[in-house]
């Protein structure tokens, strides 16, 4: 059901158990990923998911694209967390550093605020190896909107 505001009926994501989050997202790009949430709030949001040569680079490392979309998509859940009913966020601004090159593992994401305002949000996420090394880091500028009905219009 669409309300006036253009957002759809749906659980918080801040409300959803962190299972119930990784069975939502695995329709979409977290779901070829394979990306697993373990930790969901307004404040905090923990994934993790496996390297694969499925998701390397012809060098056999993992593809800079899959951690800039990592970064973005914890960004992104956090930031609706966070924001909650009041509508949706969308990523207008994502900057991540590649810091070291990985070909297996299980990778985890952390992502935390750095700023959450009226209209925008900044969020950093870490994503670090099985031995707490950091193979990336990204920050994600979040626009918060209120009415998202003409959003794809």
């Amino acid at each position: 059901m669409t309300e006036s505001n253009g957002t759809t009926e749906q659980k918080p994501f801040d409300a959803m158990t962190p299972e119930q989050l990784t069975e939502l997202c695995q329709r979409g790009f977290d779901g070829v990923v394979g990306l697993k949430y373990l930790a969901v709030s307004g404040d905090d949001v923990r994934a993790e998911w496996d390297v694969t040569p499925q998701l390397h680079q012809p060098a056999g490392i993992m593809h800079g694209g899959v951690l800039c979309a990592v970064v973005e998509s914890v960004a992104s859940i956090a930031g609706t967390a966070w924001f909650g009913s009041r509508g949706h966020v969308v990523g207008v601004n994502n900057s991540t550093d590649f810091l070291r090159a990985t070909r297996s593992g299980t990778l985890t994401a952390h992502g935390q605020p750095i700023h959450r305002g009226r209209t925008q949000q900044l969020w950093q996420v870490d994503i670090t190896d099985d031995g707490g090394r950091l193979i990336a880091q990204g920050k994600v500028r979040l626009a918060n909107i209120e009415n998202t009905a003409h959003l794809g219009q």
